[in-house]
């Protein structure tokens, strides 16, 4: 028989916890990037009663407060439309110049992080060593070949947290929403530790709350909140990373073509001009190929290839719908 912890939340089924004190801190610092396991962590940060003014959401934009070239347009404002609702402050980090940046990179150290904080803007980085990318991420679980997510995430909420004094002499957990059931090397992660950025003089821990967590457990939460998830899931997308995903499945690529065209033939045009492809053996049109577009409606489409969310973010729990994404396989990380 499972001995409930004192942070277990009272609607979970039994699950292993690492023993520490979930109150313990000044600041709580979700890393949110509007998919389902980082609303997850949020809403189970309230079910267990943290004091809402001590957390925060961040978004770390993966096109770098810019463009869309690889994200879905409607992230970012989806993202803040969710803090606002909930009451909570949201901060914006970004890597200059984002993904298509450091994608081209020709003999130029990869670009300053700047960071949304309480008090203003705060710049850090961009004088590294002069080196060449000019290539996509690889489809491999290794971080220095699959640059994006350490390039435009980790390394840029880092960045923030340690360019900012007022986590110093202060005790500030990170939360992020990785899951067992994603991956295999997921699985392997820890459910807490040491955060990268912590020191002797910043203490700052890393919780995963929802590593063992099914998907089942995943959509009950948002069912009970009534929060509606971000529009990719109800054009059919099992997953909220990138919308062109570099693990994306021939159905979603040939969904991304569909839906995108102009900006999906725009990385085919780099395959070709780097001389190497995503996916290593096919190109992003080959791999559409072989794939059937999801169903979904025009209007859903609209708002996902927006700028600006302007449907419900909460609804009465009776009235929420699972979207047409929920449960489906879908390309995800190693």
């Amino acid at each position: 028989m499972h001995q409930q912890t004192l942070f277990d939340a009272p609607v979970e089924p039994e699950s292993v916890e690492p023993l520490f004190d979930p109150f313990a801190y000044e600041t709580y610092i979700v890393f949110f990037s509007g998919g389902k396991d980082s609303v997850a962590c949020l809403l189970h940060l309230l079910d267990l009663g943290i004091d809402r003014s001590r957390i925060e959401l961040w978004h770390h934009d993966v096109d770098g407060n810019g463009e869309s070239f690889m994200d879905w347009a409607i992230t970012p404002d989806y993202c803040r439309k969710l803090a606002d609702a909930f009451r909570l402050p949201y901060y914006v980090s970004w890597r200059e110049g984002g993904f298509l940046r450091e994608m081209l990179r020709t003999d130029q150290p990869t670009a300053a992080v700047t960071a949304e904080t309480p008090s203003g803007l705060v710049v850090a980085g961009g004088a590294g060593p002069s080196n060449t990318r000019r290539k996509f991420p690889q489809v491999t679980a290794s971080l220095a070949q699959r640059w994006c997510s350490a390039a435009l995430k980790i390394d840029v909420g880092a960045a923030a947290i340690r360019n900012q004094e007022r986590f110093i002499g202060s005790r500030t957990l990170v939360i992020t929403g990785e899951r067992a059931e994603e991956s295999a090397a997921r699985a392997r992660y820890n459910v807490f530790e040491r955060d990268r950025t912590h020191t002797q003089s910043r203490h700052v821990d890393h919780w995963r709350p929802v590593l063992h967590w099914t998907e089942e457990q995943v959509w009950d939460a948002l069912r009970r909140h009534g929060v509606v998830a971000h529009p990719a899931y109800h054009l059919g997308f099992s997953r909220v990373s990138c919308a062109h995903c570099i693990f994306a499945n021939p159905d979603q690529r040939a969904t991304e073509r569909k839906l995108m065209p102009l900006r999906f033939d725009r990385i085919a045009s780099y395959e070709v001009e780097f001389g190497m492809t995503i996916a290593r053996s096919k190109s992003v049109h080959q791999v559409a190929d072989e794939g059937t577009p999801y169903d979904y409606d025009e209007e859903t489409a609209a708002v996902a290839l927006g700028t600006l969310y302007q449907q419900p973010i909460l609804v009465d729990p009776a009235a929420w719908k699972l979207p047409s994404g929920a449960y489906r396989h879908g390309g995800g990380p190693l």
